[in-house]
């Protein structure tokens, strides 16, 4: 079972290896197991039951869509935002690929293709309402066994290759960001960032902050 006492140590240990071009494999391979935890077992293949396992874990429909206060998201919301952003920044910043939203959207049924950061609170239940639960699941599996296929095939000096700006007017174009200043910053924070930086944040550490937030909403929702 996932540990949440070895999360900040292993996090810590990654950024201090993450740019020795030497210790590229030991980087890549903390990285999957920290990318494990924040994705379900069946995604990287372990026996281990994982964060996410846990948040699936009797988690019906109800507490999937509800925003229990106005101080809040939902739990839709949360997975779609982590998942969208992996998918952007893994496969358009670092891969320069298509998206795995590409092949997934008509199975989403829903029509928003960005992060959600600009989102009021009725277009966060909104969406929330018209995402189908388990294709949600099954395309945050797609993007996280993407993401390690990705991760596996970094080379050395890879680490510090800066995020290219025609690959930022990508996410832009392909609407995965919106003009509205709430969603259009990522741009210019994920500009400043290298490939490192990429994995230290969105692909790792933004996703356990999302998950965490998951699992009191959850608990809200029981009461």
């Amino acid at each position: 079972m996932y540990h949440a006492e070895d999360w900040n140590p292993k996090q810590k240990l990654l950024g201090s290896i993450i740019l020795d071009e030497k210790k590229l494999d030991d980087a890549v391979g903390l990285t999957l197991e920290l990318h494990s935890y924040v994705h379900t077992s069946d995604t990287s293949n372990i026996q281990t039951k994982t964060l996410e396992d846990e948040l699936w874990d009797g988690l019906d429909r109800k507490a999937f869509i509800t925003m229990p206060t106005i101080k809040d998201v939902t739990i839709a919301w949360n997975l779609w935002h982590i998942t969208r952003i992996e998918d952007l920044t893994v496969n358009i910043l670092i891969a320069d690929s298509k998206q795995v939203f590409d092949d997934w959207q008509s199975r989403l049924k829903v029509e928003v293709k960005d992060t959600g950061n600009a989102m009021s609170d009725e277009e966060i239940l909104a969406l929330s309402a018209g995402l189908d639960m388990l294709e949600l699941r099954s395309y945050r599996k797609a993007v996280g066994i993407r993401t390690r296929e990705v991760l596996s095939a970094l080379k050395p000096g890879d680490m510090r290759v800066k995020v290219k700006q025609d690959r930022l007017n990508r996410i832009f174009s392909e609407g995965g960001v919106l003009e509205a200043e709430e969603s259009k910053w990522l741009l210019d924070f994920w500009g400043k960032k290298n490939i490192a930086g990429l994995i230290m944040m969105p692909v790792t550490r933004h996703q356990i902050v999302h998950l965490n937030d998951s699992f009191k909403l959850k608990k809200k929702c029981k009461k």
